[in-house]
């Protein structure tokens, strides 16, 4: 093969690759509580000794929050640290093509925006030109907050 062959099949499979990773996986789940400690048992037990110097106990959380008037929806799933958010994924599930773009755009952006702010302090606004999205991500992040909260409703939610 000479070398712009090589090149040219390296780009088409580097390309699928990438495609592949960064697909949507399509989830309908609301509220679902992921513990990142190696047992359920072992967070379980230590969810009140997290919460003495925590308003949310440390874990990973996933919500689907809805905005419009259609209505549109993305699921968003964030890890919490001593109420910090130490990383967040937006999967977005719109249909038509130029609310999939801008969902995408705004997943894109979430991350640079709340990684590293308290969870009580995260509310965004207009990203990456999508001005609707924000609204069910703010939604989303309102239904971790009442799951996260210690000594709430979401305590010993598994």
């Amino acid at each position: 093969m000479t070398t712009l062959s090589t090149r040219i099949v390296f780009t088409t499979i580097a390309g699928i690759s990438a495609s592949l990773v960064m697909a949507p996986s399509w989830t309908t789940s609301m509220a679902v509580v992921h513990p990142t400690s190696a047992s359920v048992a072992g967070v379980i037990r230590s969810r009140s000794a997290l919460c003495k110097d925590s308003i949310y106990a440390d874990g990973v959380y996933t919500a689907t929050g809805t905005y419009g008037s259609l209505p549109s929806s993305i699921t968003v799933t964030v890890t919490l640290i001593n109420d910090v958010i130490t990383a967040a994924r937006v999967i977005p599930h719109a249909t038509n093509p130029t609310s999939l773009d801008l969902q995408r755009g705004f997943a894109a952006a979430v991350p640079a925006v709340v990684v590293g702010k308290r969870i009580d302090e995260v509310k965004v606004g207009r990203l990456a030109g999508s001005s609707g999205t924000p609204d069910g991500f703010n939604a989303a992040i309102r239904l971790i907050r009442e799951q996260a909260r210690c000594g709430g409703r979401g305590e010993g939610r598994q």
